[in-house]
């Protein structure tokens, strides 16, 4: 029964990620939320009008520097141990930034609502996945929803 519990962040992330717009042009809303993403560098694989969905991704340098210098330092002791070792391969190297987004009406049928997720997976020099990840931070979700808000305004008032 626990598998269909909530976390307790449920609620909190669910606000992040939602806003709701006054306008019932579902459509205008859609167009406006993909014309953002790819402003924001995302390459849009899947939109379905029909369902008010979204889903793109971009491509991003995931290298730590810190975490290149300690695997580095790391191989070089076992080196000189008498050992191999490929810790540096294990390091982060790319990220694949994630996103969806669902647009739907309001239960009173008067505003649109626009849910938006993004994640990401990063993969280590090998190619292998070494992390899969939500992304919480709430400047992210402000920024995008800044820039939707000044994009459904410009498309509105045809600026």
């Amino acid at each position: 029964m626990n598998a269909l519990k909530l976390s307790p962040d449920s609620l909190r992330n669910r606000e992040i990620e939602s806003r709701q717009f006054d306008t019932k042009n579902e459509l205008q809303v859609l167009l406006a939320t993909a014309n953002v993403l790819q402003d924001m560098g995302f390459t849009l694989t899947e939109i379905e009008n029909d369902l008010g969905v979204i889903v793109g991704s971009k491509e991003r340098d995931a290298t730590v520097p810190g975490q290149v210098a300690m695997a580095a330092f790391a191989d070089i002791l076992c080196a000189a141990a008498g050992s191999s070792s490929n810790t540096l391969a294990m390091t982060d190297a790319v990220q694949s930034v994630l996103v969806s987004c669902v647009t739907r009406l309001n239960l009173e049928g008067s505003k649109v609502v626009v849910r938006v997720a993004f994640q990401r997976v990063i993969f280590n020099r090998m190619q292998q996945v070494s992390r899969l990840e939500t992304i919480n931070d709430p400047k992210i979700y402000q920024g995008f929803f800044d820039k939707l808000s000044k994009s459904i305004f410009l498309e509105a008032n045809k600026i």
